[in-house]
C-alpha cells in the first residue's frame, strides 16, 4: 500500500465518516446483521487478504473475499436455528480509531478512508482478540454512505486461528 497523506476536509466529511464507522461497529456488536448488510452497496465487497501486501482479491488466496450475496448467505447460515457452531452464541466489542480520510472524489461521490480497529470476541468461555487496519471505499448516498469495499488487514494475518471466523471483524 502506498504511503498516504492526511486530507483535511472542510465539508464535515471527517465527522460523517467517523459516525458511519462507529455505527457499523455498533450494529455488528448488537448482531443486527440485516442492518449491517444494508450498509453495503449492491456490488459491495468485504475482503480480508491473506497477506498485507496483497493488492487484489479476485483469483488470489484470501481469508475471505465476499460480495453482497455471500455476506447475505453467511447471515442466513449464522442465524439458522440449526447452526450448531452458533449455539453458544458470541459477543463482540469493536473499537474504531485513527480515522483518516485518504481521498475524497466529490464528482464520483467516493471517499477512501483508513482506520485502526480492535475487536474482542467472547465465545464458548474463550476470548479472541483481533486488531488491524480497515480501508473503506465509501459511496455517498442520500442517507449518508454505503460501503463499496471494506478491506481488513489483520496485524497477525499469518498467525493461526483456533476456529473458523464466524463473525465479521
Amino acid at each position: 500500500m502506498p504511503k498516504s497523506n492526511i486530507l483535511i476536509s472542510s465539508n464535515g466529511t471527517q465527522r460523517k465518516v467517523e459516525t458511519f464507522l462507529y455505527f457499523q461497529a455498533e450494529v455488528l456488536d448488537e448482531r443486527r446483521w440485516e442492518e449491517w448488510l444494508d450498509l453495503f452497496t449492491d456490488d459491495g465487497i468485504y475482503w480480508m487478504p491473506a497477506s498485507k501486501d496483497q493488492e487484489i482479491g479476485e483469483g488470489q488466496p484470501n481469508i475471505f473475499y465476499e460480495d453482497y450475496h455471500l455476506m447475505n448467505m453467511r447471515i442466513r447460515r449464522v442465524e439458522h436455528p440449526y447452526a450448531h457452531s452458533q449455539a453458544a452464541g458470541h459477543r463482540t466489542s469493536h473499537v474504531i480509531s485513527n480515522v483518516i480520510i485518504q481521498s475524497e472524489d466529490v464528482a464520483k461521490g467516493e471517499v477512501v478512508v483508513s482506520s485502526r480497529f480492535h475487536m474482542l470476541e467472547y465465545r464458548l468461555d474463550d476470548q479472541r482478540y483481533f486488531g488491524g487496519k480497515y480501508t473503506h471505499t465509501l459511496k455517498t448516498v442520500d442517507s449518508g454512505y454505503k460501503i463499496k469495499l471494506q478491506r481488513v488487514d489483520l496485524v497477525n494475518v499469518e498467525g493461526p486461528f483456533d476456529y473458523v471466523m464466524q463473525v465479521w471483524l
